[in-house]
């Protein structure tokens, strides 16, 4: 359990001493990468607290989400469409989603213990 805390401990602190630059030309393939990525996330904490997570599904779920959010968001940059809403939109839903059911799964538990 220390180690995932002691690396987003580590990140955070990282993430705020470095001075990275990401180029606006590529804010468009982040946002969607990180996006991705956090729906995976959620989607194995939800999965976690539902029993029924797989280290294998999580992380093939988890790089592929990422790879096609990118692959979607380079395609309409070559088609000139804006593809990368469609990826916003859908894992913005499922992470709003996800994060809706982890809250129900806490709150339950919380109040079956506190009970």
């Amino acid at each position: 359990m220390w180690l995932p805390i002691l690396g987003l401990i580590l990140g955070i602190v990282l993430g705020l001493s470095l001075e990275l630059r990401v180029p606006p030309e590529y804010s468009n393939y982040l946002s969607i990468a990180v996006l991705a990525s956090m729906d995976s996330v959620f989607g194995g904490i939800r999965a976690n607290l539902e029993h029924h997570f797989d280290i294998k599904v999580f992380m093939s779920g988890f790089f592929f989400n990422t790879l096609l959010a990118a692959f979607l968001a380079f395609l309409g940059v070559y088609l000139g469409v804006d593809l990368y809403l469609a990826a916003i939109f859908a894992f913005g839903v499922r992470l709003f989603n996800n994060l809706a059911v982890i809250r129900r799964i806490l709150l339950s538990r919380w109040f079956k213990g506190s009970s």
